[in-house]
């Protein structure tokens, strides 16, 4: 470092004087375009159900998602990805409700639609988890184990309702072999071939996904470890990720966002299509439950979490804070 006397002659912190000098030479911005929205919507609720374990987060209605999904298209941010919650008693080892037309996904989807049109992207969570008795993302053998073909079956009938429902982009989260091959050929066989799929490339079986289960009011009995990713691995995400790409995926993305950055980064680095990343619902309540704590500043920890998540390489972010954050950074144009 060039020097002139004792003092540097380069002086960094130049550049950090003022929030106007920070702001002019911020390398990574944070826009509500780049935010996703995750919705969960609870099959005869009367009115939204409070997720205790997401403080803020709700299973909406049928009536206060339309409202949900109307002020996240005022907030600017780019789309709502939906998740249904079936009544228990209709759960099955087929996961029937995720199929089923007047299933309650499917008429979320159909009321997002006609609430929002084309002006905000509606999404919808391709997998039977939410609706199965065993909680599983598949069809098991008679063994217990997830059937990755029968599975695929299913996965290509859900699609084609999905698509007939409204859905712009189906988020296939399972992790079986071939789902992304399957489901492209499955809607182009009904002419759907304008529905884009969002790919679960690198998707971690991951300890932060606790109050998702909440949220979705989870039957899971064991785990997901033979089907999602070993939080240990690397190359194996980089194989996913060539996979889906050769079996038509419009979009990749890592799940969980916060523990996978390093995932995030070289997944960004690797291809030429958007990559979105999925800050998790224990992303979320970490945070929400230290900010009530007094032991983080809520607001500003939020905004450097996802920024984190973008400056490693997501064009877009899927987050519970979709809209608030939205709103705060138009607000601040």
């Amino acid at each position: 470092m060039t020097t002139y006397g004792s003092f540097p002659g380069a002086r960094p912190r130049r550049l950090r004087t003022t929030p106007a000098m920070r702001r002019m030479v911020a390398e990574t911005r944070l826009h509500p375009a780049d935010l996703i929205l995750p919705a969960f919507v609870r099959e005869g609720a009367g009115e939204p159900v409070p997720i205790a374990a997401m403080p803020g987060v709700v299973q909406h209605t049928r009536d206060s998602l339309k409202k949900a999904a109307a002020e996240a298209v005022a907030a600017g941010i780019s789309g709502i990805m939906l998740f249904g919650v079936p009544e228990e008693s209709g759960k099955d080892a087929l996961g029937t409700p995720g199929t089923d037309p007047d299933g309650i996904l499917q008429v979320a989807l159909r009321d997002v639609r006609a609430e929002v049109g084309d002006d905000l992207l509606v999404m919808s969570d391709l997998c039977l988890d939410e609706f199965t008795d065993h909680g599983h993302c598949g069809v098991l053998d008679d063994q217990g184990r997830v059937d990755n073909d029968a599975t695929l079956e299913r996965y290509a009938e859900m699609a084609q309702v999905q698509a007939d429902a409204g859905a712009h982009v189906v988020g296939p989260s399972g992790m079986m072999d071939g789902q992304i091959g399957v489901i492209r050929d499955a809607l182009d066989q009904i002419g759907r071939e304008d529905v884009a799929i969002l790919a679960y490339t690198a998707k971690y079986a991951s300890a932060f996904y606790g109050p998702f289960r909440e949220a979705v009011g989870s039957s899971l009995q064991g785990d997901r470890k033979t089907y999602q990713q070993d939080p240990a691995n690397v190359r194996e995400s980089m194989r996913e990720l060539a996979l889906d790409l050769e079996e038509g995926a419009d979009m990749v993305m890592v799940k969980p966002a916060g523990p996978y950055l390093d995932i995030l980064a070289k997944v960004a680095d690797a291809v030429d299509v958007p990559v979105a990343a999925y800050q998790i619902s224990g992303e979320y309540s970490m945070i929400e439950a230290a900010a009530e704590k007094g032991w983080i500043d809520r607001d500003r920890a939020i905004l450097e979490a996802l920024t984190g998540i973008k400056r490693a390489g997501a064009r877009t972010i899927l987050t519970y804070w979709a809209t608030e954050v939205a709103q705060k950074l138009g607000a601040a144009q």
